[in-house]
């Protein structure tokens, strides 16, 4: 059959999976011949299974070990600015109905079927991050589809994650599109919050705990003591104090973190309620335990401590860590949210090590949710391993 696209078949057997929904073909299912060694990373192919069944159009690269990501279960799909944009214009909808006023993660990879792709939205700016080779060979398709669905004033390329790597690209930060004078404007849950698109972490904001810092915020009404750890760009501090805690001590190692923080409680009229503290986590709580001092919801959402498989048992010592040391500063019948955004710790392992950290804290209680990411992050049912995020909020006594 004549394809626009070279050929590239599994090995007999090992195309179940792939049929079954999954979207990724590994290294070792691939009948890895010369052809397919030679071709460029991030080509576009025809996959094909051992028998000449037809599996879709897929991006290809023959060195890591996911070597395929199916873009379409169509062969014939024509992988143009028109697919972009209307997979763009599909997830749009999504999120306009789930989030109105255009702030949030508006494509999140394979979830939104375009895989390797996270674009952030910030009203009038995008952040776009292309995380596998054959997304990056298709950027000037995905631009001109943003333009044309979007027609953002700024488009930033956030391309310094770590996945680059695995995929043979180099890491780079520009802007594509329009200019920057400093940190913009977002709005999240009527609260108004600054976001570093081009140096801040990830793609300058964490839209993944939106719902999160909700749930928590709603806690704090009528009074109480908060203690935020990891506050980043103020999200959940300031959601607190907005809500109606009294006193909100936020900690993060970051200057520039925290001047955004504390230029956040200005523009929401809370910079009396919320102090803000440069220091090491860990060692910030090892201060406040020997002051003493008792908080009535206490919030921990660090950066991965597990970047990698071979950082699971250093990891999961931190998370239990974290856990023991956050839970003796709660107060009696107050409130402990703990997250970890490290995909390689499974839901089951996490929650087993906050229950040893409430152990080693002589803390006992009840976990009242047990959460993941905002519903703008959306996981592709075949991948539950896309679900990093988990969070627990617990009642302590």
């Amino acid at each position: 059959m004549n394809t626009p696209y070279p050929i590239v078949k599994l090995q007999p057997g090992r195309h179940k999976r792939v049929k079954a929904g999954h979207p990724w073909v590994y290294s070792n299912e691939v009948a890895m011949d010369a052809a397919a060694k030679a071709l460029p990373p991030g080509s576009l192919i025809r996959l094909e299974a051992a028998s000449g069944e037809a599996l879709g159009v897929a991006m290809f690269n023959p060195h890591p070990l996911v070597a395929a990501r199916l873009l379409s279960r169509n062969p014939r799909a024509a992988i143009d600015a028109a697919f972009v944009a209307e997979r763009l214009g599909a997830a749009l909808d999504l999120r306009e109905r789930l989030y109105p006023g255009g702030f949030y993660r508006l494509i999140h990879a394979e979830a939104d079927g375009l895989p390797g792709l996270v674009i952030d939205r910030f009203g009038a700016a995008a952040v776009v991050q292309t995380n596998a080779a054959g997304t990056d060979r298709l950027l000037p398709v995905i631009l001109d589809a943003i333009e044309t669905v979007l027609t953002p004033a700024v488009i930033v390329l956030r391309n310094d994650s770590a996945a680059r790597t695995l995929e043979g690209l180099p890491i780079a930060v520009g802007v594509a599109k329009g200019s920057l004078s400093g940190p913009v404007e977002l709005v999240e849950g009527g609260a108004r919050f600054f976001a570093d698109l081009e140096a801040g972490q990830k793609t300058g904001w964490f839209f993944d705990q939106r719902d999160n810092r909700a749930a928590v915020a709603r806690l704090t009404a009528g009074g109480a003591r908060v203690l935020d750890l990891y506050a980043y760009g103020g999200g959940f501090a300031v959601a607190c104090a907005r809500a109606g805690a009294r006193d909100v001590l936020a900690v993060d190692r970051s200057g520039p973190a925290l001047e955004l923080a504390e230029h956040a409680a200005r523009a929401n009229e809370v910079a009396a309620t919320c102090r803000f503290s440069r220091a090491e986590v860990f060692a910030e709580l090892h201060r406040l335990a020997a002051a003493t001092e008792r908080f009535d919801v206490v919030i921990a959402d660090p950066p991965a401590f597990v970047k990698s498989k071979k950082d699971l048992a250093v990891g999961s010592r931190g998370y239990r860590k974290l856990a023991r040391l956050a839970a003796a500063l709660v107060a009696p019948r107050g409130f402990l949210f703990v997250a970890s955004c490290s995909h390689n710790v499974e839901p089951a392992l996490f929650a087993d090590l906050v229950r040893h950290g409430l152990a080693d804290a002589e803390r006992t209680g009840r976990v009242l949710s047990t959460t993941g990411a905002s519903a703008d992050h959306p996981v592709h049912p075949a991948l539950p391993e896309s679900a990093y995020l988990k969070a627990q909020l617990l009642q302590l006594d």
